[in-house]
């Protein structure tokens, strides 16, 4: 079986919404719940295209107003590079540094996929500032929010309280959206991390 180019791959997942590790997250599902276009594993390059086109065909389906906005913005190229590297001159101990904290590097967006996420993150922190009160101190309100949003269980996972609460989405055909509700609220789009999901992974190596 022929390969993928590392680039190519990481760049459909970033439009699939794959590399989550989610335990709701069920990945035959597309972002309005229905099945996706093909339950079969994408096996070439024209595959994994046709399959990211029908992921973007439902996402936009749902999500207007998010693909009204971006409508103007060229899909890039898949991405080429890490978020960082080690330069020739690069001191070893900087170096080691940055090999045991390689688990919190994302994968980079281009130009669309960041026009996707910061466009579900605007609708998102428009809604929580919207609440007529203080923003969602508990799970189950703040999931309200988000599945009123049409973010429903299956791509979002919601951790923490108080001060502390926050959650990320993994919508199928934008990039990973996170956030917390402070304060400050902040919310924000970013590519998975290089070792799989939109929730920082703990520790390292």
């Amino acid at each position: 079986m022929r390969r993928l180019p590392l680039a190519v791959a990481a760049g459909l997942l970033l439009l699939t919404g794959c590399g989550t590790e989610s335990p709701r997250v069920t990945t035959a599902d597309g972002p309005s719940g229905t099945a996706s276009p093909s339950s079969a594993r994408p096996s070439t390059a024209e595959d994994w295209k046709r399959q990211a086109e029908a992921v973007r065909a439902q996402h936009d389906e749902k999500f207007r107003d998010v693909a009204a906005r971006c409508a103007d913005v060229a899909p890039s190229p898949s991405a080429d590079r890490t978020t960082e590297g080690a330069t020739e001159s690069e001191n070893p101990e900087a170096a080691r540094y940055r090999e045991n904290h390689a688990f919190k590097q994302k994968a980079p967006l281009g130009p669309e996929q960041q026009c996707r996420g910061d466009a579900h993150a605007d609708r998102i922190t428009g809604a929580l500032r919207e609440t007529g009160g203080p923003v969602p101190s508990n799970e189950q309100d703040l999931r309200a929010v988000l599945e009123g949003l049409g973010y429903p269980a299956e791509v979002t996972q919601v951790y923490g309280s108080g001060h502390a609460l926050g959650f990320s989405l993994s919508v199928p055909g934008a990039p990973c959206v996170s956030g917390g509700v402070g304060p400050p609220l902040n919310v924000e789009a970013h590519g998975p991390y290089m070792e799989g999901g939109c929730v920082e992974p703990r520790g390292g190596h």
